[in-house]
């Protein structure tokens, strides 16, 4: 089994920034707690507040595969339906 890496970036709307950001918070403790997630970074950029750099590690396959069907279905799922996301996956 290999690891899956995702590394990147989303882009928030303005109008939802603090929504977003509120949210993360969650997002994050939720995705640390997953079985297989080895690392897990979401930072906002220090040049540009609406955009925030995405680095995620998991153990295999079915590990990333889980928590990507599990963020669909949750509430930040939801709450970044508008996100524009910039990433690439390494296995």
């Amino acid at each position: 089994m290999s690891k899956v890496t995702l590394k990147g970036f989303i882009l928030v709307l303005e109008s939802e920034l603090e929504l977003v950001k509120s949210e993360l918070v969650n997002h994050k403790r939720l995705t640390l707690e997953e079985t297989g997630c080895i690392t897990f970074s979401v930072i906002q950029n220090s040049e540009n507040s609406l955009r925030f750099d995405v680095y995620e590690e998991f153990a295999d396959k079915a590990s990333f595969a889980q928590h990507q069907k599990r963020v669909k279905a949750s509430h930040w799922g939801k709450v970044t339906v508008n996100v524009e996301r910039h990433y690439e996956i390494f296995e």
